[in-house]
């Protein structure tokens, strides 16, 4: 019996995971990874590497990062603690959602989770403080490799659901998208 219900987004590939916990009187468990359970959703790497983050404040939006190839990596992401809305974009060239995002409030409350593949951005914005978030990633972090997207982008028209109250100096350099970005032409 499978500890996850699996649900596919619009963006083919991003897959919405929901834990289900075994609770009673003394708290719960939930399993927060299993190959066997996750293969079906479209998990099929080893786990190269766990983070942990730690948000402040609320409010403040992390990211929009990502890996370019060779280094491409999948994310299973987790919010441990608070409240965050994840958002994954599409930048998958020739994809017919390329450039879209879906968005979906993680919390320790609901036991939610984003299976995010290859080719995704990445990133979230805290809907209260002290914010936990668990990150699993099928390849090492490869610093040669990192690209970004500016959260604010109006391109990418990402409806934050707070006002932004504070990103990354790193963050915050992120580049606007150009008419050149994956070689296609932008509206």
């Amino acid at each position: 019996m499978s500890r996850f219900a699996v649900e596919t987004t619009p963006l083919a590939g991003l897959v919405s995971v929901q834990r289900q916990p075994l609770a009673d009187s003394r708290g719960f468990l939930a399993r927060m990874f299993c190959a066997q359970d996750l293969a079906p959703a479209g998990w099929t790497w080893p786990i190269a590497q766990i983070n942990h983050t730690h948000t402040l404040q609320r409010g403040t939006v992390r990211g929009l990062h990502f890996q370019h190839p060779p280094a491409a990596e999948a994310k299973l992401v987790s919010c441990l603690r608070g409240a965050v809305w994840d958002v994954a974009v599409d930048l998958r060239a020739g994809s017919p959602t390329f450039l879209q995002w879906f968005g979906r409030e993680l919390s320790a409350a609901n036991h939610q989770a984003l299976l995010i593949p290859p080719g995704f951005a990445h990133g979230f914005q805290t809907l209260a403080d002290d914010c936990e978030m668990l990150y699993l990633h099928s390849a090492p972090y490869a610093p040669a490799a990192e690209g970004g997207l500016d959260a604010l982008d109006p391109r990418l028209a990402i409806t934050w659901p707070l006002p932004v109250a504070e990103r990354s100096p790193r963050d915050a350099e992120h580049p606007l998208l150009t008419p050149a970005f994956a070689g296609l032409s932008l509206p």
